[in-house]
Formats: structure tokens, sequence, C-alpha cells
């Protein structure tokens, strides 16, 4: 499978930015929360099913925040999807 480029627009990055942040240790009847890493995982799996690639195969492209590069999912014709 062929890797292809996206952008992902400024809102999206601040979910995958926010996802990312390190979460408060409070534990009351509630139990302990996901770690950064399982929440970060989650947001790239969302941002996958709406770009219409596979979030386990992201990587950087460049400089720019927002333009990584992953293998678009078999299934797609996902609308939605921002190609570069």
């Amino acid at each position: 499978m062929s890797r292809e480029e996206f952008t992902m627009t400024d809102e999206q990055l601040e979910r995958i930015l926010t996802a990312s942040e390190p979460v408060r240790m409070i534990m009351l009847q509630c139990g302990i929360p996901t770690s950064p890493q399982e929440n970060a995982n989650a947001a790239w799996k969302e941002l996958g099913e709406e770009m219409g690639f596979e979030y386990k195969t992201v990587k950087p492209a460049g400089n720019d925040q927002r333009k990584f590069t992953a293998e678009r999912r078999e299934e797609d014709g996902t609308p939605g999807c921002k190609k570069v």
C-alpha cells in the first residue's frame, strides 16, 4: 500500500494536541483516567476515520505540524478526505 500526504485543518490539529496533554490524576470512584498516549491514539483513530487513512501508519511530513503521510484506508471514498 502506498503512502499519501494529508493536511489536517487547524481544528483537527488542536484536537490531536489537546488529546496528547497530560491528564490530572484524580482518583475518586471514577477509576484511573486514560493516559495521554491512549487519548492521542483515540484522536488519531477518529481523524483517520474522518479523513480516510489508517491511523497506525501516520508519519510526519516536513516541518508543518498539520502535514503527515499515511496509508489510505482500503474502503476509502470517504467524503471530507483532504488529499494534498
